[in-house]
């Protein structure tokens, strides 16, 4: 491997990082206010899961947009390209990351390069993502029905 090889492989590991640790800790700011901080819906505990649905739709709106833009600097950096259907607008790079993030995987865009590593680590940390969104508001939901006669 000679050192610009190296130098991208690193620097592609750098954004990809970069991405999973800004995701999860606006994840965790978002559910910490879903926690702590809401209240409003402490006096009005009906709207608290609706509340917690619309806010987790926000924060994984917020994540996806992360992500997107981390395709776009790796791109710009030469970590890769996608290839497909793509004519490089911030829309391209936001629907692929909306697949890439749900897991869907349409195949109209696909990475190349050492860009297929943020695409996996993105679906990879989306799910566990997803999975904490869920946990949290089944948790939510039972401490409503448990409140309610």
């Amino acid at each position: 491997m000679d050192e610009h090889t190296v130098l991208e492989h690193l620097g592609n590991l750098g954004v990809v990082l970069l991405a999973v640790l800004l995701s999860t800790s606006v994840h965790y700011l978002f559910l910490k206010h879903l926690n702590h901080g809401a209240r409003l819906t402490d006096k009005f505990p009906q709207i608290r899961l609706g509340y917690g649905v619309i806010l987790s739709l926000v924060a994984h709106s917020i994540e996806i947009t992360l992500f997107a833009l981390a395709y776009r600097a790796s791109i710009a950096s030469g970590f890769g390209t996608l290839e497909g259907n793509f004519t490089g607008s911030i829309a391209d790079h936001l629907y692929f990351s909306y697949a890439a993030f749900t897991t869907v995987g349409f195949g109209d865009i696909v990475p190349t390069g050492p860009l297929r590593l943020l695409a996996g680590m993105e679906a990879l940390t989306c799910f566990v993502l997803i999975t904490w969104t869920a946990s949290f508001l089944y948790l939510e939901m039972n401490r409503l029905w448990r409140q309610q006669p």
